[in-house]
This record gives structure tokens, C-alpha cells and sequence, in this order.
């Protein structure tokens, strides 16, 4: 287990000419430590250049966290437009967890290999890649791939590091704050005035998410299930908190906003919590769904949700299009980045382990005990 902070997702650019060559699709991620390009073609596909081995933790069969091994593996493939990064830190997401059981569908084209944001430093550009250089220090949002040594990002998809955070816990950054910004503000608009309720509020998405709406001037509602998790959530910044697992959060919410209700709601139960969370809402609240961890069916009173105009959006950011991935990473560095870069909004770090011992970050994820992210990294 690491003492320090840092982050396994490292993505290289390499500036070459393309050359045939076979794009493989894995849900592990792909390290490296070396940059040398191969230049033996691969069939099959073209437009991209491989590189050589390095190590990235491999998914060996479905299964619990001990089906987690580091292994070496061929190199990511750099197509135009991407960048190879030599990963420095990369996270851990929930959906890791269903993806290494097998119960997560990968997009068309993801390589098997876990990982969905990193930090890191550019080792290698692509054809028609501009804005990067090789030695910038940046982080990115992953189609797949953070836990490994190296990984190829398509380059809209890449970050400077926010001023003022390190390069190991920029790690952390990209895909809380790319779902957060693109689902409870582009999507749902909370606006300041307005009140707002994420569920889960110690996680990764909830300790971001907390930071974003106070920093936007929101009043913030959370719920948690431990008093150590309450007070962490009021030290981000909520307003209200409440422990689900001895409190009816409906009836809470409308005892704090004299019976109106919120008006977005951030939500990763789905169907368990899905007319709850309407008769939480206020007149024109909006429930944005980001998960169903609590069931994908659920009963609704659509009388109530047409008398008192709800909304309810559902999107999985892993899913988006690279076009709205690009538009949304463009947005965040915007609107979100100067937020970070002023200390009103900072990582949430709970532990770092080496990437040999992914499998234990899995276990600590899967008991529920942590507060923010946890992070893995190649050197240790």
C-alpha cells in the first residue's frame, strides 16, 4: 500500500507517420514503461502505431477482486489524434467493480482493460494532434485503459493539471468532474439559488459533486450511512445531512425546504430510490440518473410528475459520444478548472496502492468504507 499520493493512468503521444496495423479491443489496462515504436504492422486495421510491452493489471476471468493480476502486455496502439501517456496515478471507479465481474457492457471499440481517468506526462502524439507536446504534464478522461503503465487517449479528451493540484491526485479530477458538470449543470442547469441533493455523498462523484454546487451557490443536500461520512460531507461544504439508514430523506428534504422539495437531484441508486427521489423534487425539479446500484425498474405516479413538471435524465458519461466527451472536457476546463485552480474545489484522496495490488483497492472500494477516491499507481 503507498504512503503517497498518485495516480495509474499514463497516456503516451508518440509523433510518427501511420502504418498498418491491428487495433485491439481488452477491458485491461495497458502499461509501459519504455517508449521505442514498433514498426512491425499489425493486420487487420491501419491509421495507428504500436509500441512494446509493458505491464497493466488484467482482468483473468470474471470474478471477485482476486481475478485481479499485473501482467505484461502489448503497448496501446496510438491512432491519429491521440495521445500515449505514461501513467503517473490513475482511479478507481464503481463501474470497475462490475466491469471486472463481468456485469458491465463496453462500449464498441474499449480495450478490456480497467481504468476510466489518469494522470500522467505525454510520451508520444499521434498524427494531427496540435495543442500537446511530448513532456506535458496532464490528466484525461479514458474510453478504458488507466490501470496500466502507459495508455492512448484520443487528445480531446486530455487536461492541463488544475494550478495547485499534484500530477499523482489530478488523477481523481477527470471523470467526477466531467460527470458532475455535464449532468447536474449542462443537463439539469442548477443555477445558484437553487437547491440540490446528491446521494451518496462521501463518494468520489458525492464529495465532488458537493464542492461544485456550494462553489456555484447552491444550497447542498447529501445523504451518507455513518457519522464519520456526515461529517466529512458537512466539512465539503453541504448544508444538510442525512444518514439514509436512519432517516426518511423525503421526509427530511421537505422538513429543510418547508415542504417544496429540492430542485435537482444527483442520483446512482435508480430504481429503489426513483419515486422517492420525484417526491423530493420541487415544482420543476430534475432527477438526473447516473447509475441503478439499487435496481434498473422502479414504479412512478406520473399524475405527479405531470402536475409538477419533473424531469428525468439518465446518461452514463462511459457511453457518450467522443464528440460530446470532447465538448464536455472543454467545458470543464472552462467552467470547472478555475475552481479548482482557486482552491474552491479540491481533490478528495482516500488511499494509493501500487498497481500490483489492484485487487486490494477492489476490496476497500467494495466495503464501502472510504470518503473520495482511491487511486493506484504503476511505481510505488
Amino acid at each position: 500500500m503507498c504512503k503517497s499520493k498518485i495516480s495509474v493512468f499514463h497516456w503516451f503521444h508518440t509523433r510518427v507517420h501511420s502504418i498498418p496495423c491491428h487495433a485491439t479491443i481488452s477491458l485491461q489496462s495497458n502499461i509501459h514503461s519504455k517508449g521505442t515504436i514498433l514498426t512491425t504492422p499489425h493486420l487487420g486495421s491501419f491509421g495507428c502505431v504500436a509500441v512494446e510491452a509493458m505491464k497493466a493489471v488484467v482482468i483473468t476471468t470474471p470474478g471477485g477482486p482476486e481475478v485481479l493480476q499485473l501482467q505484461d502486455v502489448e503497448d496501446p496502439l496510438i491512432k491519429d489524434g491521440h495521445v500515449l501517456i505514461k501513467v503517473a496515478a490513475a482511479a478507481l471507479n464503481r463501474a470497475d467493480t462490475f466491469q471486472r465481474k463481468g456485469l458491465y457492457e463496453l462500449p464498441s471499440g474499449d480495450t478490456p482493460y480497467l481504468g476510466h481517468e489518469c494522470s500522467g506526462t505525454i510520451l508520444a502524439l499521434g498524427n494531427n494532434v496540435t495543442r500537446w507536446k511530448i513532456g506535458d504534464t496532464v490528466c484525461a478522461l479514458l474510453n478504458s485503459g488507466g490501470y496500466a503503465e502507459k495508455v492512448a487517449v484520443p487528445a480531446a479528451q486530455v487536461l492541463p493539471i488544475p494550478s495547485g493540484v499534484s500530477l499523482e491526485d489530478a488523477a481523481s479530477l477527470p471523470e467526477v468532474a466531467c460527470t458532475v458538470w455535464s449532468t447536474v449543470f449542462m443537463t439539469s442547469k442548477l443555477s445558484a439559488g437553487e437547491t440540490f441533493l446528491v446521494h451518496g455523498g462521501s463518494s468520489g462523484i458525492g464529495t465532488f459533486a458537493i464542492q461544485m454546487a456550494k462553489c456555484q451557490g447552491a444550497r447542498v443536500f447529501t445523504t451518507a450511512g455513518t457519522e464519520e461520512k456526515l461529517a466529512a460531507c458537512k466539512d465539503l461544504g453541504a448544508d444538510v445531512v442525512i444518514n439514509y439508514k436512519t432517516q426518511d430523506f423525503v421526509a427530511r428534504v421537505k422538513e429543510e425546504t418547508g415542504g417544496k422539495g429540492v430542485d435537482v437531484i444527483l442520483d446512482h441508486i435508480g430504481g429503489l430510490y426513483l419515486q422517492r427521489n420525484l417526491d423530493s423534487l420541487n415544482v420543476d425539479g430534475r432527477l438526473f440518473l447516473i447509475s441503478i446500484m439499487g435496481g434498473a425498474t422502479g414504479e412512478v405516479n406520473l399524475n405527479s410528475m405531470l402536475t409538477r413538471r419533473l424531469a428525468i435524465h439518465a446518461a452514463r458519461l462511459r457511453f457518450r459520444s467522443a464528440e460530446k466527451k470532447a465538448e464536455i472536457i472543454r467545458e470543464v476546463e472552462k467552467n470547472v478548472w478555475p475552481a479548482v485552480g482557486a482552491g474552491k474545489v479540491k481533490p478528495v484522496v482516500y488511499e494509493y496502492f501500487p498497481l500490483s495490488e489492484a485487487a486490494a483497492a477492489h476490496k476497500l472500494m467494495e466495503s464501502g468504507i472510504h470518503i473520495g477516491k482511491i487511486l493506484l499507481r504503476p511505481h510505488c
